[in-house]
């Protein structure tokens, strides 16, 4: 894992420019990788401290990916519209939606499969990967449905490991979703000092600190405490916090 807070003095920047993204198309998806994946390598972008794949992914009606094996990762899956359905050797069988955010880890082994639930219309989704604090835990899944009304002009915390409100992940990695009206500004602070923030703009236009970000663009932080966010125009982001070493 590459090393991007060699100390704790250190105070540093990495931006992702959506055009800068690794990007594929299959015909029945189509996917921009934020980190290498795939077929897509790039020496600069293997991860960000613990997050480890940012894919954002369409999927065409009634297809998608076939049951195959993951271990030893946290897996989350972000609706931005349309249905997924989700199949695993842990017995669940589901749908998530729009509004829900869905978690597996891996742990000692685990088989999946996720498909478009709509036979009419496409589904779009981020799938995120988070390296593990402790390995070869046993499998588990969990999902849980948020107030699009609760992240208006406030974060939302919707990935933690000590948060009861938000879904269990094995890890100090926390995610936050947030929709800013025109004008508004936030602070977000971090759970500790060795931690970061990559930000990653779903829609609108967004400045992070000194960095502007339109949609889809991404900026990775680490080395401060508290980090400022001010919305141009209406936008909707999500703040991954995670460890960097």
């Amino acid at each position: 894992m590459e090393t991007l807070k060699p100390n704790s003095n250190s105070v540093g920047k990495k931006l992702h420019p959506a055009s800068e993204r690794g990007h594929v198309n299959f015909g029945w998806l189509d996917s921009h990788h934020s980190f290498s994946f795939g077929h897509w390598y790039h020496p600069e972008k293997t991860n960000f401290g613990a997050l480890r794949v940012l894919n954002d992914d369409m999927v065409e009606p009634s297809m998608g990916f076939g049951t195959h094996p993951h271990q030893n990762m946290e897996i989350i899956s972000i609706p931005l519209f349309g249905e997924l359905a989700h199949k695993d050797s842990t017995g669940t069988n589901g749908i998530i939606r729009t509004g829900d955010v869905q978690i597996m880890s891996a742990g000692s082994g685990i088989m999946h499969s996720e498909f478009n639930h709509s036979s009419e219309k496409k589904v779009s989704f981020l799938q995120i990967w988070i390296l593990p604090k402790v390995g070869g835990i046993e499998p588990r899944y969990a999902q849980k449905t948020f107030s699009e009304a609760g992240r208006v002009n406030r974060f939302q915390t919707v990935v933690s490991p000590i948060d009861e409100e938000a879904v269990w992940i094995n890890q100090d990695a926390y995610f936050s979703l947030a929709t800013l009206d025109p004008g508004k500004e936030l602070s977000y602070q971090v759970h500790a000092p060795d931690q970061g923030i990559f930000t990653f703009l779903i829609n609108g236009k967004l400045k992070v600190e000194d960095t502007l970000l339109e949609r889809r663009d991404a900026v990775g932080y680490w080395g401060k405490d508290e980090y400022k966010f001010h919305a141009d125009i209406k936008s909707e982001l999500l703040v991954i916090e995670v460890p960097m070493k």
